[in-house]
């Protein structure tokens, strides 16, 4: 028998994962890293690779149920520790928020979740003597939590406060709420299809939403699905998929998609017969397109530069632009719970500004009679309607062109009264309300005289 003598010692089952759950965690919280970032591409965490696809998508609930539910955590904890948590050992923070987390929402056994939080702290130089600490607080935890939870389940403690008065401005008390509410659950994956929406929905065991998107709840790598490597789908959430599709028959039409990536629009485009020129300003973002557009068997013409101050070198004028612009994305929180973290009130000022620049480029790039949509993942007004309501202003060559329930498949709720699509997260309820809600979006549609 091969000997065992110098074997390396193997490690606690689900420790790494929860090991780079802390450090992902610790990336957005405390090195403002974005989430995306840290999973995948260039600067994915080093340790993923090692990790079986059963703890991967458990360290990836990990975080991101954390990051959905931050501001009850925090109210917990600190009604769980008498002088706050330690300073001088970040790894104690992020021990004591996946502890809590698993014990709180998460199908893991409380003994489980106790035992693998000391051990985090118990490997971390700094956070070593604090295991006694993390081992008392997680087991009160356990007894004490969810009445501490009660206490604050009126309080939106989920988002930060900016936003929430900010949607309370914009949209209403009990709109926000149910925005909150929304924004709390998991949600499910969704799925632009090439064809017979009803026939992959019955595939992916989901079900087939009025605008066409095919939704699912996903257990495992999204790349194991049917249909993956064949290329008939691409993931797309369902309010992103309606913007491309207000610029109605794009056969043979030429369509600039500025601000591209990952190219969920353009392929959208493309698939529905335009020739579409992609631009963004990011080779890498670029080069991500490009593999995405591969794997469906879709081409489309890219570019490298910044569309705000992009001249096509041909000098030619588009059927139609189309205008995703960056944002302070607070509508993809339910998908990026980073995001209510990570973004600052100020951004948006910022961005507002380069939203102006891009949509005054890309009227200049627009042919007489040609259509402009313009749409961001934003809930803010600042970046949806006023800019929108500016640049009409200041361009009196344009026109809207509101948009038509049946374009919408008869969803009212997301058509504002000036004709624009305004997508909440609470929006498209559903009995599961993993199954319901949609990012927030806006788009108008815009047509040059």
């Amino acid at each position: 028998m091969p000997s065992t003598r110098f074997a390396p010692p193997t490690e606690v089952p689900g420790l790494a994962a929860r090991r780079i759950a802390a450090d992902i965690l610790d990336g957005v919280l405390h090195k403002h890293r974005m989430l995306d970032d840290q999973l995948d591409g260039a600067g994915a965490h080093p340790g993923l690779k090692a990790l079986s696809d059963r703890d991967r998508a458990l360290m990836r609930r990990l975080v991101a149920t954390i990051l959905r539910r931050l501001g009850t955590l925090g109210h917990v904890l600190s009604r769980l520790l008498d002088r706050g948590i330690p300073t001088d050992a970040p790894r104690t923070q992020s021990a004591l928020l996946i502890g809590a987390a698993q014990i709180l929402w998460m199908d893991v056994p409380d003994h489980a979740a106790v035992d693998l939080s000391v051990r985090l702290v118990q490997a971390d130089r700094r956070a070593a003597k604090y295991a006694g600490l993390v081992n008392a607080v997680l087991r009160r935890c356990a007894r004490e939590g969810q009445p501490l939870i009660d206490e604050v389940k009126s309080q939106m403690l989920d988002l930060p406060p900016w936003l929430v008065q900010r949607w309370i401005a914009a949209y209403g008390e009990d709109a926000t709420r149910a925005m909150a509410a929304a924004i709390s659950v998991e949600p499910a994956l969704d799925l632009t299809v090439k064809s017979d929406p009803e026939g992959w929905a019955t595939r992916l065991h989901g079900e087939a939403l009025p605008t066409g998107t095919v939704r699912t709840l996903l257990h495992g790598s999204v790349t194991m699905l049917p249909g993956f490597n064949d290329g008939q789908w691409w993931v797309q959430d369902a309010a992103a998929a309606i913007p491309a599709r207000l610029f109605g028959d794009v056969k043979d039409k030429s369509i600039a998609d500025l601000c591209a990536a990952p190219g969920g629009k353009t392929a959208q485009l493309v698939h529905a017969g335009a020739r579409v020129t992609a631009v963004d300003r990011s080779s890498n973002r670029i080069a991500r397109l490009k593999d995405n557009l591969a794997r469906l068997s879709l081409t489309a013409e890219t570019v490298v530069a910044d569309a705000a101050e992009w001249q096509p070198a041909s000098n030619e004028l588009f059927d139609g632009i189309l205008v995703d612009a960056p944002c302070a994305a607070t509508g993809t929180i339910r998908r990026h719970p980073d995001v209510a973290w990570l973004k600052q009130e100020a951004d948006i000022g910022t961005l507002s500004a380069l939203q102006k620049r891009l949509l005054q480029r890309a009227v200049t790039l627009l042919k007489p009679g040609g259509t402009l949509v313009y749409c961001t993942c934003s809930l803010e007004p600042e970046e949806g309607e006023q800019a929108v309501a500016t640049l009409l202003a200041d361009e009196t060559g344009l026109r809207r062109a509101p948009v038509g329930r049946d374009e919408v498949a008869g969803l009212d709720e997301i058509l504002t009264q000036a004709g624009d699509v305004r997508t909440l997260p609470s929006h498209l309820a559903h009995a599961d309300p993993r199954l319901g809600g949609l990012d927030g979006f806006y788009a108008a549609r815009l047509i040059k005289s």
